[in-house]
Protein backbone atom coordinates (compact mmCIF):
# COMPACT_ATOMS: atom_id res chain seq x y z
CA UNK A 1 0.00 0.00 0.00
CA UNK A 2 1.53 3.31 -1.17
CA UNK A 3 1.13 6.19 1.46
CA UNK A 4 -0.02 8.89 -0.14
CA UNK A 5 0.89 13.40 0.80
CA UNK A 6 -3.29 13.15 1.25
CA UNK A 7 -2.60 10.71 3.85
CA UNK A 8 -0.42 12.74 5.73
CA UNK A 9 -2.33 15.52 5.28
CA UNK A 10 -4.94 14.20 7.35
CA UNK A 11 -2.58 12.91 10.30
CA UNK A 12 -0.88 16.77 10.15
CA UNK A 13 -4.02 18.65 10.05
CA UNK A 14 -6.08 16.59 12.41
CA UNK A 15 -5.02 18.82 14.96
CA UNK A 16 -7.00 21.45 13.65
CA UNK A 17 -10.16 19.16 15.01
CA UNK A 18 -9.00 19.30 18.36
CA UNK A 19 -9.73 21.51 21.36
CA UNK A 20 -6.16 24.08 22.31
CA UNK A 21 -3.62 22.35 24.70
CA UNK A 22 -1.15 25.13 25.01
CA UNK A 23 1.15 23.58 23.66
CA UNK A 24 4.83 25.52 21.63
CA UNK A 25 7.28 23.30 20.29
CA UNK A 26 10.35 23.95 22.53
CA UNK A 27 14.17 22.52 23.02
CA UNK A 28 15.56 19.96 20.15
CA UNK A 29 13.31 17.52 18.52
CA UNK A 30 14.39 13.71 20.35
CA UNK A 31 16.54 11.70 18.24
CA UNK A 32 15.10 8.30 18.26
CA UNK A 33 13.15 6.34 20.44
CA UNK A 34 13.68 2.42 21.45
CA UNK A 35 10.28 0.39 21.68
CA UNK A 36 9.91 -3.01 23.25
CA UNK A 37 7.68 -5.40 20.07
CA UNK A 38 6.82 -8.65 19.27
CA UNK A 39 6.82 -9.44 15.30
CA UNK A 40 6.99 -12.67 12.83
CA UNK A 41 7.56 -12.52 8.92
CA UNK A 42 5.59 -11.31 7.13
CA UNK A 43 3.92 -14.66 6.18
CA UNK A 44 1.37 -16.47 8.84
CA UNK A 45 4.17 -19.40 9.38
CA UNK A 46 6.70 -17.68 10.48
CA UNK A 47 8.71 -17.21 13.73
CA UNK A 48 7.60 -14.77 16.20
CA UNK A 49 10.08 -12.32 17.83
CA UNK A 50 10.45 -9.69 20.88
CA UNK A 51 12.37 -7.45 21.84
CA UNK A 52 13.44 -3.65 20.79
CA UNK A 53 13.18 -1.69 17.67
CA UNK A 54 14.70 1.48 17.56
CA UNK A 55 14.02 4.50 15.86
CA UNK A 56 16.33 7.05 14.19
CA UNK A 57 14.17 10.22 13.06
CA UNK A 58 17.09 12.13 11.59
CA UNK A 59 18.45 8.88 9.72
CA UNK A 60 14.77 7.87 8.67
CA UNK A 61 15.32 4.37 10.16
CA UNK A 62 14.41 1.69 12.07
CA UNK A 63 17.11 -0.99 13.29
CA UNK A 64 16.59 -3.90 15.34
CA UNK A 65 18.24 -3.87 18.52
CA UNK A 66 17.97 -6.97 19.99
CA UNK A 67 15.54 -9.99 19.27
CA UNK A 68 14.45 -13.55 20.94
CA UNK A 69 12.80 -16.30 19.10
CA UNK A 70 8.95 -17.41 20.57
CA UNK A 71 7.74 -20.93 21.13
CA UNK A 72 4.61 -19.51 19.33
CA UNK A 73 2.71 -15.75 19.00
CA UNK A 74 2.88 -13.37 21.68
CA UNK A 75 0.71 -10.81 23.42
CA UNK A 76 1.71 -8.41 25.90
CA UNK A 77 5.23 -7.02 26.88
CA UNK A 78 6.02 -5.19 30.12
CA UNK A 79 9.50 -4.09 30.91
CA UNK A 80 11.47 -4.20 33.48
CA UNK A 81 14.01 -1.84 35.55
CA UNK A 82 16.66 -3.45 34.59
CA UNK A 83 16.21 -3.80 30.40
CA UNK A 84 14.53 -6.76 30.75
CA UNK A 85 11.16 -7.60 28.95
CA UNK A 86 8.58 -10.15 30.26
CA UNK A 87 6.27 -11.85 27.16
CA UNK A 88 3.01 -14.38 27.37
CA UNK A 89 1.75 -16.27 24.77
CA UNK A 90 -1.16 -15.24 23.54
CA UNK A 91 -4.55 -16.93 24.93
CA UNK A 92 -4.65 -19.32 26.02
CA UNK A 93 -1.21 -19.01 26.94
CA UNK A 94 1.09 -21.56 28.05
CA UNK A 95 4.38 -19.51 28.69
CA UNK A 96 5.85 -17.26 30.33
CA UNK A 97 9.32 -15.60 29.20
CA UNK A 98 11.70 -13.51 30.29
CA UNK A 99 14.21 -11.76 28.08
CA UNK A 100 17.66 -10.29 29.33
CA UNK A 101 18.52 -6.60 27.93
CA UNK A 102 21.29 -8.43 25.83
CA UNK A 103 18.09 -10.34 24.03
CA UNK A 104 18.69 -13.97 25.38
CA UNK A 105 15.87 -15.84 27.35
CA UNK A 106 16.74 -15.82 30.43
CA UNK A 107 13.86 -17.61 32.15
CA UNK A 108 10.51 -19.60 30.34
CA UNK A 109 8.00 -21.30 32.72
CA UNK A 110 5.53 -23.63 30.75
CA UNK A 111 2.20 -23.36 32.79
CA UNK A 112 1.89 -27.26 31.24
CA UNK A 113 4.40 -28.15 34.50
CA UNK A 114 2.42 -26.17 37.05
CA UNK A 115 -0.42 -27.90 39.38
CA UNK A 116 -2.93 -24.66 37.90
CA UNK A 117 -5.47 -25.58 35.48
CA UNK A 118 -4.68 -21.67 34.21
CA UNK A 119 -3.68 -20.55 31.32
CA UNK A 120 -2.39 -16.97 30.58
CA UNK A 121 -4.70 -14.40 28.85
CA UNK A 122 -1.74 -12.24 27.57
CA UNK A 123 -1.11 -9.99 29.86
CA UNK A 124 1.84 -8.72 32.88
CA UNK A 125 1.81 -6.02 35.45
CA UNK A 126 4.65 -5.55 38.12
CA UNK A 127 3.87 -4.96 41.87
CA UNK A 128 4.13 -1.60 43.12
CA UNK A 129 6.56 -3.14 45.37
CA UNK A 130 7.89 -4.84 42.41
CA UNK A 131 8.63 -8.19 44.55
CA UNK A 132 5.51 -9.71 42.35
CA UNK A 133 3.86 -9.99 39.04
CA UNK A 134 0.06 -10.14 38.26
CA UNK A 135 -0.70 -12.47 35.48
CA UNK A 136 -4.44 -12.47 33.52
CA UNK A 137 -5.67 -16.17 33.47
CA UNK A 138 -8.15 -18.12 32.80
CA UNK A 139 -9.00 -21.80 34.56
CA UNK A 140 -9.69 -23.82 31.57
CA UNK A 141 -11.67 -26.62 33.26
CA UNK A 142 -13.79 -24.12 35.04
CA UNK A 143 -13.91 -21.17 32.73
CA UNK A 144 -13.35 -18.80 36.06
CA UNK A 145 -11.05 -15.50 35.56
CA UNK A 146 -7.95 -15.58 37.72
CA UNK A 147 -5.39 -13.16 38.53
CA UNK A 148 -2.14 -15.07 39.11
CA UNK A 149 0.54 -13.89 41.62
CA UNK A 150 4.07 -14.89 40.75
CA UNK A 151 7.35 -14.39 42.24
CA UNK A 152 9.17 -12.04 40.66
CA UNK A 153 12.34 -13.42 40.39
CA UNK A 154 11.75 -17.12 40.08
CA UNK A 155 8.23 -16.36 38.64
CA UNK A 156 6.56 -19.15 40.28
CA UNK A 157 3.28 -18.78 41.11
CA UNK A 158 2.28 -17.84 44.74
CA UNK A 159 -1.57 -17.31 44.94
CA UNK A 160 -4.58 -17.09 42.21
CA UNK A 161 -7.00 -14.46 43.17
CA UNK A 162 -10.64 -14.43 41.45
CA UNK A 163 -11.03 -11.68 38.92
CA UNK A 164 -14.53 -11.67 39.29
CA UNK A 165 -15.39 -12.40 36.01
CA UNK A 166 -14.71 -14.42 33.01
CA UNK A 167 -11.51 -13.86 30.48
CA UNK A 168 -9.83 -11.06 32.38
CA UNK A 169 -7.26 -9.73 29.69
CA UNK A 170 -5.12 -6.78 30.64
CA UNK A 171 -4.43 -5.15 34.12
CA UNK A 172 -3.06 -2.18 35.66
CA UNK A 173 -2.05 -0.98 38.88
CA UNK A 174 -3.54 2.46 40.26
CA UNK A 175 -2.25 4.84 42.50
CA UNK A 176 -3.02 3.41 45.74
CA UNK A 177 -1.29 0.32 44.40
CA UNK A 178 -4.56 -1.87 43.82
CA UNK A 179 -5.41 -3.90 40.51
CA UNK A 180 -7.61 -2.73 37.39
CA UNK A 181 -8.68 -5.67 35.57
CA UNK A 182 -10.99 -5.32 32.29
CA UNK A 183 -12.68 -8.81 32.22
CA UNK A 184 -13.60 -9.42 28.69
CA UNK A 185 -16.69 -11.53 29.65
CA UNK A 186 -16.31 -13.67 26.59
CA UNK A 187 -16.55 -17.34 27.19
CA UNK A 188 -14.59 -19.19 25.49
CA UNK A 189 -13.62 -23.34 25.14
CA UNK A 190 -10.01 -24.67 25.23
CA UNK A 191 -9.36 -23.93 21.90
CA UNK A 192 -10.35 -20.44 22.32
CA UNK A 193 -13.13 -20.62 20.37
CA UNK A 194 -16.04 -18.30 21.68
CA UNK A 195 -19.40 -19.23 22.86
CA UNK A 196 -22.45 -18.69 24.09
CA UNK A 197 -22.13 -15.03 23.88
CA UNK A 198 -25.74 -14.04 25.07
CA UNK A 199 -23.67 -15.20 29.06
CA UNK A 200 -21.26 -12.34 28.32
CA UNK A 201 -20.01 -10.77 31.40
CA UNK A 202 -17.84 -8.61 30.77
CA UNK A 203 -16.76 -5.56 33.73
CA UNK A 204 -14.19 -3.42 34.98
CA UNK A 205 -13.24 -4.34 38.67
CA UNK A 206 -10.30 -2.97 41.15
CA UNK A 207 -8.90 -5.66 43.64
CA UNK A 208 -6.52 -5.27 47.00
CA UNK A 209 -3.18 -5.16 45.52
CA UNK A 210 -2.37 -6.82 48.45
CA UNK A 211 -5.13 -9.51 49.13
CA UNK A 212 -6.71 -9.71 45.90
CA UNK A 213 -9.86 -8.70 48.19
CA UNK A 214 -12.58 -6.86 45.45
CA UNK A 215 -13.30 -3.39 46.14
CA UNK A 216 -14.88 -2.29 43.22
CA UNK A 217 -16.82 -3.84 40.35
CA UNK A 218 -18.22 -1.33 36.71
CA UNK A 219 -20.26 -3.20 34.09
CA UNK A 220 -22.15 -1.34 31.14
CA UNK A 221 -25.63 -1.42 29.89
CA UNK A 222 -24.54 -2.98 26.51
CA UNK A 223 -23.45 -6.71 27.98
CA UNK A 224 -22.00 -7.42 24.03
CA UNK A 225 -19.20 -4.72 24.90
CA UNK A 226 -16.17 -6.78 25.72
CA UNK A 227 -13.09 -4.80 27.60
CA UNK A 228 -10.09 -5.49 26.65
CA UNK A 229 -7.41 -2.69 27.24
CA UNK A 230 -6.58 -0.37 29.78
CA UNK A 231 -4.67 3.04 29.66
CA UNK A 232 -4.16 5.76 32.02
CA UNK A 233 -4.23 9.44 31.09
CA UNK A 234 -3.95 12.59 33.04
CA UNK A 235 -5.52 16.02 32.13
CA UNK A 236 -3.45 18.64 33.61
CA UNK A 237 -6.15 21.48 32.86
CA UNK A 238 -9.01 19.48 34.58
CA UNK A 239 -6.72 17.87 36.80
CA UNK A 240 -8.20 14.61 35.92
CA UNK A 241 -6.58 11.25 36.10
CA UNK A 242 -8.76 8.91 33.13
CA UNK A 243 -8.71 5.46 32.90
CA UNK A 244 -8.92 4.52 29.11
CA UNK A 245 -10.77 1.23 27.92
CA UNK A 246 -10.66 -0.28 24.84
CA UNK A 247 -13.60 -2.45 23.74
CA UNK A 248 -14.32 -4.85 21.26
CA UNK A 249 -18.35 -5.35 20.57
CA UNK A 250 -19.76 -8.86 20.42
CA UNK A 251 -23.15 -7.84 18.63
CA UNK A 252 -24.75 -11.41 16.53
CA UNK A 253 -26.19 -8.23 14.46
CA UNK A 254 -22.97 -6.84 12.29
CA UNK A 255 -24.88 -3.58 11.90
CA UNK A 256 -25.21 -3.33 16.03
CA UNK A 257 -21.02 -3.94 16.27
CA UNK A 258 -19.79 -1.26 13.27
CA UNK A 259 -22.01 0.74 15.33
CA UNK A 260 -20.57 0.33 18.66
CA UNK A 261 -18.83 2.33 20.65
CA UNK A 262 -14.93 1.34 21.35
CA UNK A 263 -14.31 3.46 24.06
CA UNK A 264 -14.72 3.27 27.82
CA UNK A 265 -13.51 5.55 30.49
CA UNK A 266 -13.74 5.94 34.03
CA UNK A 267 -13.77 9.29 35.43
CA UNK A 268 -13.84 9.33 38.73
CA UNK A 269 -16.48 6.42 40.33
CA UNK A 270 -18.53 6.51 37.07
CA UNK A 271 -17.79 4.17 34.13
CA UNK A 272 -18.70 6.14 30.74
CA UNK A 273 -19.24 5.61 27.39
CA UNK A 274 -18.41 9.15 25.88
CA UNK A 275 -18.66 9.04 22.61
CA UNK A 276 -21.00 7.21 20.77
CA UNK A 277 -19.11 7.04 17.16
CA UNK A 278 -16.61 4.09 17.00
CA UNK A 279 -14.68 3.14 14.03
CA UNK A 280 -17.61 0.87 11.70
CA UNK A 281 -16.01 -2.22 12.81
CA UNK A 282 -16.56 -2.22 16.77
CA UNK A 283 -12.89 -3.41 17.26
CA UNK A 284 -10.40 -1.21 19.14
CA UNK A 285 -7.40 -3.31 19.25
CA UNK A 286 -5.10 -1.21 21.35
CA UNK A 287 -5.06 1.80 23.96
CA UNK A 288 -2.72 4.20 25.07
CA UNK A 289 -2.37 7.81 26.45
CA UNK A 290 -2.31 11.16 24.31
CA UNK A 291 -2.91 14.81 23.84
CA UNK A 292 -2.44 15.68 27.27
CA UNK A 293 -5.29 13.69 28.92
CA UNK A 294 -6.68 11.62 25.77
CA UNK A 295 -5.98 8.38 24.60
CA UNK A 296 -5.58 7.42 20.92
CA UNK A 297 -7.65 3.92 20.02
CA UNK A 298 -6.18 1.51 16.95
CA UNK A 299 -8.46 -0.22 14.31
CA UNK A 300 -6.57 -2.14 12.51
CA UNK A 301 -8.99 -4.16 10.79
CA UNK A 302 -10.37 -0.84 9.23
CA UNK A 303 -6.55 0.87 9.00
CA UNK A 304 -7.56 3.74 11.46
CA UNK A 305 -6.18 5.11 14.73
CA UNK A 306 -8.61 8.15 16.49
CA UNK A 307 -7.95 10.41 18.83
CA UNK A 308 -10.30 11.16 22.13
CA UNK A 309 -10.05 14.33 24.32
CA UNK A 310 -11.79 15.28 27.15
CA UNK A 311 -12.45 18.78 26.16
CA UNK A 312 -14.90 17.35 23.60
CA UNK A 313 -15.67 13.87 24.72
CA UNK A 314 -18.16 12.79 22.18
CA UNK A 315 -15.82 12.81 19.39
CA UNK A 316 -13.40 10.86 18.13
CA UNK A 317 -11.18 12.53 15.87
CA UNK A 318 -8.86 10.68 13.06
CA UNK A 319 -5.07 10.83 13.22
CA UNK A 320 -3.78 8.36 11.68
CA UNK A 321 -5.53 6.63 8.16
CA UNK A 322 -3.27 3.31 7.08
CA UNK A 323 -3.54 0.09 6.24
CA UNK A 324 -3.08 -2.13 9.87
CA UNK A 325 -3.17 0.81 12.06
CA UNK A 326 -2.07 -1.50 15.69
CA UNK A 327 0.26 -1.03 18.24
CA UNK A 328 0.39 2.43 20.02
CA UNK A 329 2.29 3.89 22.73
CA UNK A 330 1.91 7.74 24.10
CA UNK A 331 5.20 9.42 22.76
CA UNK A 332 5.58 12.82 24.49
CA UNK A 333 8.95 14.45 22.43
CA UNK A 334 10.25 17.46 24.38
CA UNK A 335 6.67 18.57 25.30
CA UNK A 336 4.64 16.08 28.22
CA UNK A 337 0.95 14.71 27.17
CA UNK A 338 1.18 15.00 23.14
CA UNK A 339 1.76 12.46 20.58
CA UNK A 340 1.78 9.05 19.77
CA UNK A 341 3.89 5.80 17.81
CA UNK A 342 1.81 3.62 15.32
CA UNK A 343 2.29 0.90 13.91
CA UNK A 344 0.90 -0.01 10.36
CA UNK A 345 1.53 -2.12 7.48
CA UNK A 346 4.39 0.32 6.13
CA UNK A 347 5.89 0.71 9.26
CA UNK A 348 6.11 3.03 12.48
CA UNK A 349 4.59 6.52 12.36
CA UNK A 350 4.86 9.14 14.52
CA UNK A 351 1.98 12.05 15.25
CA UNK A 352 1.82 14.85 17.80
CA UNK A 353 0.16 17.56 18.12
CA UNK A 354 3.42 19.93 17.67
CA UNK A 355 5.12 18.25 15.54
CA UNK A 356 5.07 17.42 11.61
CA UNK A 357 4.10 13.17 10.91
CA UNK A 358 6.47 10.89 10.45
CA UNK A 359 6.75 7.21 8.76
CA UNK A 360 9.94 5.43 8.90
CA UNK A 361 9.51 1.98 7.09
CA UNK A 362 10.16 -1.38 8.39
CA UNK A 363 13.87 -2.82 8.81
CA UNK A 364 12.80 -6.24 6.83
CA UNK A 365 9.60 -7.90 5.71
CA UNK A 366 7.94 -7.67 8.78
CA UNK A 367 4.55 -7.73 11.10
CA UNK A 368 4.47 -6.13 14.36
CA UNK A 369 2.12 -7.86 16.64
CA UNK A 370 -0.68 -5.63 18.68
CA UNK A 371 1.00 -4.38 21.43
CA UNK A 372 4.26 -2.49 21.95
CA UNK A 373 5.74 -0.02 24.78
CA UNK A 374 7.74 3.03 24.56
CA UNK A 375 11.07 2.41 26.33
CA UNK A 376 13.10 5.55 26.09
CA UNK A 377 14.11 8.46 24.07
CA UNK A 378 17.27 9.34 22.70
Amino acid sequence: MKTTRREFLKMAGALAALPPAGFAWAGQMPQGASLAAAWRGPNAGDTYFAGVLSADWEGKKITISRAAALPTRPHGLTPEADGSLLVTGVRPGAWLMRIDRDGKVAQQVDLAGESSDARLNGHVVVSPRGDVIYTTETDMKTGRGLIGVRDRQSLKKLAEWQSHGLEPHQLLVDAAGHLMIANGGIPRTAADKKFDLHRMDASLVRLDGQSGRLLRQWTLDDRRLSLRHLAWSHWAKGDKTFLGVAMQAEHDDPAARAAAPILAVLDGDELKLPARAGDGAGYAGDIAPAYNGGFALSSNQVGLAQLWHPAMPEKLTRIVELQEAYALTGWEGPNPGGGVLVSTALGLVRWHPSAKPALLPWPEKMAVDNHWVLLDEA
